[in-house]
């Protein structure tokens, strides 16, 4: 096995780990279908993604590889790297701990659209690169490298941000009632749990 395999294989199962720690040790069990729904779909999801273009177009994979505030050169693209990752780490960590002190039941049905939400975040990534084999992680232009003004891109300059978009509104999807919550606070003379 080649050491860019190993790389992503390990890259998979770190990122695997701490997702699972983000959402099981701030929620305090394991008995959350939720948490186990939405690992499954954004996993598969991405595991798929993952497949095709590294069977497709391996190229692609290695220039997605780079990722985070350690690949970018500017300062500027530094940080902004580094608050997206922990913003996403808030995204995932706070329905958590919602669920730990049942601060806003949230509805099955709002879940489940949040997780079909997130499959067509994946399918919006996989369209766009499907349409630029460019599309790196990182801020790049490449020798030879085409414009591409194909595809989603004959709508959108830069259409990867929507399905970035498109993940974070279905995240968000799950926080809905917990970020109206957090704002009043519990109700006087209640738990969180009413």
């Amino acid at each position: 096995m080649s050491n860019f395999y190993i790389r992503g294989v390990l890259a998979n199962l770190v990122t695997l780990a701490i997702l699972l720690a983000c959402l099981f040790i701030p929620a305090g069990t394991l008995n959350y279908w939720q948490a186990w729904v939405f690992v499954a779909v954004f996993g598969v999801s991405a595991q798929a993604l993952g497949i095709y273009f590294l069977v497709h177009d391996r190229k692609l994979v290695e220039r997605r590889m780079n990722i985070g505030p350690v690949a970018e050169q500017r300062p500027a693209q530094k940080l902004i790297s580094a608050l997206f990752i922990l913003g996403f780490v808030g995204f995932v960590v706070l329905p958590a701990f919602d669920h730990r002190f049942g601060w806003s039941p949230v509805a099955p049905v709002v879940s489940v659209i949040a997780d079909a939400m997130i499959v067509l975040s994946f399918l919006l990534f996989f369209v766009v690169m499907k349409s630029n084999s460019y599309a790196a992680s990182t801020i790049q232009v490449e020798e030879e490298q085409p414009v591409v003004s194909t595809g989603p891109y004959a709508y959108v300059r830069h259409p990867m941000y929507s399905g970035a978009l498109l993940l974070l509104a279905a995240m968000l999807q799950r926080l809905r009632a917990a970020t109206r919550r957090l704002k009043s606070g519990p109700r006087a003379g209640t738990t969180g749990r009413d």
